[in-house]
């Protein structure tokens, strides 16, 4: 059950007959489309991934938690070949201030690899904000394809 006033990103379960309680983070998840990448060690520094809203790819994200070394390589060597001239997202450079100063400005993406939008990540997340991106704590999940 969720608490009085929780936002639903975590619950909290009696442990029955101790008067405890536990809490358990709840993530979000999602395929999203890998539509770049900062260069790093091992490959790549953060995926930059979106998802489609018609025929838009739209920017949602940098990606950086969740991968360890041998996890990095492997995703690298899967997009690697997909390299292209194009940026494909529509919505940016970002416009919006984060609230953790890691948004993807103009001057940012002179850093950015493009890639055509053809591999897919599921993504995991606490909560998307109004803007249709999420608040914080992505990180990659079990696949990528």
């Amino acid at each position: 059950m969720c608490c009085d006033g929780c936002s639903g990103a975590a619950y909290y379960w009696s442990i029955h007959g101790t008067g405890s309680w536990v809490k358990c983070r709840v993530n979000r998840g999602q395929e999203l489309v890998i539509g770049g990448y900062i260069p790093g060690p091992h490959g790549f520094d953060s995926l930059i991934v979106g998802y489609y809203r018609g025929k838009n790819l739209v920017y949602v994200a940098r990606v950086r938690n969740g991968f360890v070394p041998a996890s990095r390589r492997q995703v690298f060597e899967k997009i690697r070949s997909l390299v292209s001239p194009t940026m494909p997202f529509v919505n940016l450079p970002d416009t919006h201030k984060s609230r953790w100063g890691d948004e993807l400005t103009a001057e940012k993406m002179k850093e950015c690899v493009w890639l055509r939008p053809e591999a897919v990540a599921q993504i995991e997340f606490l909560e998307w904000t109004e803007a249709e991106t999420s608040a914080s704590d992505y990180t990659r999940s079990s696949s990528t394809t």
